[in-house]
């Protein structure tokens, strides 16, 4: 079902700052830069910066599936909660997260059809 990490969104209230301190640590400019969302792309990853994210539930990793629906049903029925409803922000790309049973922790889907594995040509200076 699970088709390997393909997202880390990462709560920025400060965009600005976070932006800078993303760009300097990874070697490149954002790909999207908008008020509201900014994305790089790290060997095809998206390494995101959400300012309207709560800090207090921290980063969230995004697991690919081919189904969105599917896998959020699958993970409700291991005795998962919803966190945020199944949305399509553009692109064909849908998003969902849950609370894991047992763990409390926060999990995402992404089916996202543009994706694209790509090798990492520059990295930042800490890699």
């Amino acid at each position: 079902m699970f088709l390997g990490i393909r997202t880390v969104i990462y709560p920025a209230p400060d965009l600005a700052a976070s932006v800078a301190t993303f760009t300097e640590l990874l070697g490149i400019e954002p790909y999207f830069n908008e008020p509201f969302y900014v994305g790089f792309n790290v060997g095809g990853f998206e390494l995101g910066l959400d300012p309207n994210a709560p800090v207090e539930r921290g980063a969230v990793s995004y697991w690919g599936v081919s189904n969105a629906d599917e896998a959020i049903a699958q993970l409700l029925e291991a005795g998962a909660t919803i966190e945020d409803a199944v949305i399509e922000p553009g692109d064909g790309i849908r998003i969902g997260c849950v609370r894991l049973a047992g763990t409390g922790a926060v999990f995402g889907v992404i089916e996202n059809p543009v994706f694209e594995m790509k090798p990492v040509v520059s990295p930042g200076p800490g890699l």
